[in-house]
């Protein structure tokens, strides 16, 4: 018996992500259609398109770091608006060190 190997447990959910991710693939392509229509919709549609895919991908995740690593300013402002955990502590953390202005 070897006690040091753990067996990894299959994903039960992987079926839903990968739905999920192709969800939000359509939703991005379709964007530029839809910005066709009058008003912002386009803008909403890519948004949600894009949140899919980067909550349920570890591809799109790898990606995403890279652009941040490229262009961090971008990938504050997609932080923000996606309200990530790390984003909230990273600004709570800028404010500390500042100190009172």
């Amino acid at each position: 018996m070897d006690n040091d190997v753990i067996a990894k447990q299959p994903d039960k959910r992987a079926g839903i992500r990968f739905v999920l991710t192709v969800f939000g693939a359509i939703l991005v392509i379709s964007a530029p259609i839809v910005g066709l229509l009058p008003g912002p919709g386009g803008v909403f549609v890519f948004a949600i398109g894009f949140a899919l895919m980067l909550k349920n991908s570890a591809i799109v995740r790898r990606y995403y770091a890279r652009l941040k690593n490229r262009h961090p300013k971008k990938g504050e402002w997609v932080d923000w608006a996606m309200r990530r955990k790390s984003t909230l502590r990273r600004i709570r953390r800028k404010r500390e060190n500042r100190g009172p202005d």
